[in-house]
């Protein structure tokens, strides 16, 4: 997984007022969730502002990335854990993340990545992916950009489900029963199947 470097700037002003303030300068107000907890065995948050461009990268991508987040000159390491955009205009409206260690099992979603041509390709039919990620717990070291499914062996109208597939070291969290990807059946297809039969 890519490393991408976020700069932020602690902040007091907390609560909705506060937060349309900062949204005015042109930042985004943002949390992170540390490995500290309070009393009560809760998350402790510690607020901060980023600016709009110094999220971009890191928010408008279909990549994944562990972050070293620097907030005032202290730096950990985190992965973006929530989004908030705007219902309207599609702007960032804040961002939460989650403060990782490397023995710390995280939740994350992987992008797939489908290798090979399908048999059923080969045959016709047109290879649709019916999902763009999965998710998976490990700890953020053993997670890869993306995880690739080899499609070679999948026939006219099959599936590939979750439940048939594996990765070393990770643990899949996406229902079994998802189908992640198909050979369509298409109209040259079912004809050349037709004349087969004749």
């Amino acid at each position: 997984m890519k490393t991408i470097e976020v700069q932020g700037t602690a902040r007091v002003a907390n609560g909705k007022k506060g937060a349309r303030e900062i949204r005015k300068t042109g930042a985004v107000p943002c949390n992170l969730y540390g490995v500290q907890k309070d009393e009560n065995g809760k998350p402790v948050a510690q607020s901060f502002t980023v600016s709009q461009e110094g999220l971009r990268k890191l928010v408008y991508t279909p990549e994944i990335y562990s972050v070293d987040l620097t907030i005032d000159g202290k730096t950990c390491k985190a992965i973006m854990k929530e989004l908030q955009f705007h219902p309207v205009t599609d702007r960032l409206m804040h961002v939460d993340f989650l403060e990782i260690t490397e023995d710390k099992p995280i939740v994350m979603e992987v992008p797939i990545k489908l290798t090979g041509l399908a048999e059923g390709v080969k045959a016709g039919g047109k290879l649709a992916a019916n999902v763009r990620k999965l998710k998976v717990r490990a700890p953020y070291t053993q997670i890869p950009e993306t995880l690739n499914i080899d499609v070679t062996n999948l026939g006219l109208g099959k599936t590939i489900k979750v439940a048939e597939l594996s990765f070393e070291g990770l643990e899949l969290i996406t229902s079994p029963s998802v189908v992640v990807c198909q050979v369509k059946m298409t109209r040259s297809a079912m004809s050349a199947a037709a004349k087969k039969e004749e």
